[in-house]
């Protein structure tokens, strides 16, 4: 016969478990959808990099950025650049 002790610590025990399993599988779904998200994020954005760049490069930008794994690449380039592949247009005093 079991104490309720040892009915205790299996309950918190099968408890831990069922936690990590959710957690992995959170984990799982959110890294598939992470390069997704970026490509969202591009399009969402498409406007104001062609504002800045221009039709052709605002556009040839945004296309990078939204493939995965490439934005994510090209982003952490120009971070450690400290400027932009493409170049802003140059802008008119005045």
């Amino acid at each position: 016969m079991l104490t309720t002790e040892c009915m205790s610590e299996t309950r918190h025990q099968v408890t831990r478990q069922l936690k990590q399993y959710a957690g992995r599988k959170m984990a799982r779904r959110l890294t598939r959808a992470m390069p997704w998200l970026g490509g969202v994020v591009a399009l969402l954005t498409v406007g104001a990099a062609i504002r800045r760049k221009g039709l052709l490069g605002g556009t040839v930008d945004t296309a990078l950025d939204m493939i995965p794994f490439v934005g994510g690449a090209k982003t952490l380039v120009e971070v450690g650049r400290g400027r932009d592949f493409i170049r802003d247009r140059a802008r008119v005093a005045g």
